[in-house]
C-alpha cells in the first residue's frame, strides 16, 4: 500500500511538475504568443513573467518539501491559476480548457498522495 501511494504521488507530482516547467518555459520563450493568448482571455500582458517565475518557484516548494507552510500555498496557488485558466477558457469558448482540467485533477491527486505518503 505504501509503495502504491509512493508511486501514484510521484507519478502525479512528476507530470505536474513537467506540464507546470513546459508552461513557465513557454511563458519565457513564447512571450509574445502567451501575450495574445492572455488579451483574448481579458488577463493583463504583465503578468505573463511573475507568473512564470511564480509556478517556478511552486514546484520548488512542493518537491523540495522545507516548509509545510509554503507547500500548501503553493498547492493552493496552482489551485486557483488552474481554476482560473479553466474558467477562463470555458467562458472564451475557445476549447483550450483541456490541460487546464488536466492540471487540476494532477494538482488534486499529488496533494491527497503527499499527505498520505508524506503525513
Amino acid at each position: 500500500m505504501e509503495k502504491r501511494n509512493k508511486i501514484i504521488y510521484w507519478i502525479a507530482t512528476g507530470l505536474l511538475t513537467a506540464l507546470m516547467l513546459m508552461s513557465a518555459s513557454m511563458y519565457f520563450m513564447n512571450y509574445e504568443m502567451v501575450s495574445a493568448t492572455f488579451n483574448k482571455l481579458g488577463f493583463p500582458t504583465f503578468v505573463v513573467y511573475p507568473l512564470a517565475i511564480a509556478k517556478i518557484l511552486g514546484l520548488i516548494a512542493i518537491l523540495s518539501k522545507k516548509s509545510k507552510l509554503l507547500k500548501e500555498w503553493a498547492y493552493a496557488g496552482f489551485f486557483f491559476d488552474f481554476v482560473l485558466a479553466f474558467t477562463a477558457h470555458l467562458v472564451a469558448r475557445d476549447g483550450e480548457y483541456g490541460m487546464a482540467f488536466i492540471a487540476i485533477v494532477l494538482l488534486i491527486v499529488s496533494r491527497i498522495y503527499d499527505r498520505k505518503v508524506f503525513g
